[in-house]
């Protein structure tokens, strides 16, 4: 008797799982019909190719942009029935050294923010290797960190990307320490040039009471009169001065 109890439970778990396999499967035509048309009325994703296992769109191709990698798996997210994507799409647009993408990005970073409240207290470092673009840093919320892989991504020459910037926490008592901090720096008649370049800024990076200094100055003077500064702020837990001098 147990025996046979045990062979009906097998063969209905079996049976279950043959026709969960079925339900997922069931729509991969209509999805692949849906991502191909969806994805080849676009003119700068005609090059891409779908594919569709169990739910699971599998994109391939190639495309110019990797903002470009990142619309079509976008697209294809938002259609019926689509379980994920699988994003192996290929950046073919043109190919710029190391060297001169890293310049290009960390000038375009630079001016991201300019006139915005957060410009100083926003740090982002860019590292590239074969075209791959990795973001490093803190951001003071989470709109500077997304302009900044937005803007990454838009850019020739990018072939991928790896977004590790922080977002910090939202805090009351880190923002006065981050206001009184400027306000130190910024006002010392030595400093206070490194206001007129918003582009170029000392930033100011503070978590959980611990300061940080980003930036570069151009003198070794400057760097140290920042650093006495930034550490006769009350409040602060620790200062960390971390600018380069040009």
């Amino acid at each position: 008797m147990k025996k046979q109890s045990l062979a009906m439970i097998m063969a209905l778990l079996v049976l279950l799982s043959m026709t969960a396999m079925a339900s997922t499967g069931r729509y991969d035509q209509q999805i692949q019909q849906a991502a191909s048309h969806k994805l080849h009325n676009e003119k700068h994703l005609q090059s891409v190719n779908t594919s569709v296992e169990d739910g699971i769109v599998i994109l391939t191709g190639t495309v110019s942009l990797y903002q470009d990698k990142l619309d079509a798996a976008k697209k294809v997210k938002k259609l019926s029935n689509v379980g994920g994507v699988r994003n192996d799409i290929t950046v073919a647009g043109e190919s710029v050294s190391d060297a001169q993408l890293a310049k290009k990005l960390t000038k375009k970073l630079a001016y991201d923010r300019v006139g915005y409240y957060d410009n100083a207290f926003n740090y982002v470092a860019v590292d590239v290797k074969d075209g791959v673009v990795t973001l490093t840093g803190d951001a003071l919320y989470d709109v500077p960190k997304d302009m900044a892989l937005d803007l990454v991504a838009r850019t020739p020459g990018v072939k991928d990307v790896v977004n590790d910037v922080k977002v910090l926490p939202v805090s009351i008592f880190d923002d006065s320490i981050r206001l009184r901090t400027a306000s130190a720096i910024y006002r010392d008649s030595v400093l206070g040039r490194y206001a007129t370049d918003p582009a170029d800024p000392i930033r100011i990076v503070v978590e959980n009471g611990h300061v940080t200094l980003y930036g570069t100055v151009e003198r070794a003077m400057d760097k140290n009169i920042a650093g006495i500064r930034a550490s006769s702020v009350p409040g602060s837990f620790s200062v960390e001065n971390k600018l380069t001098v040009n």
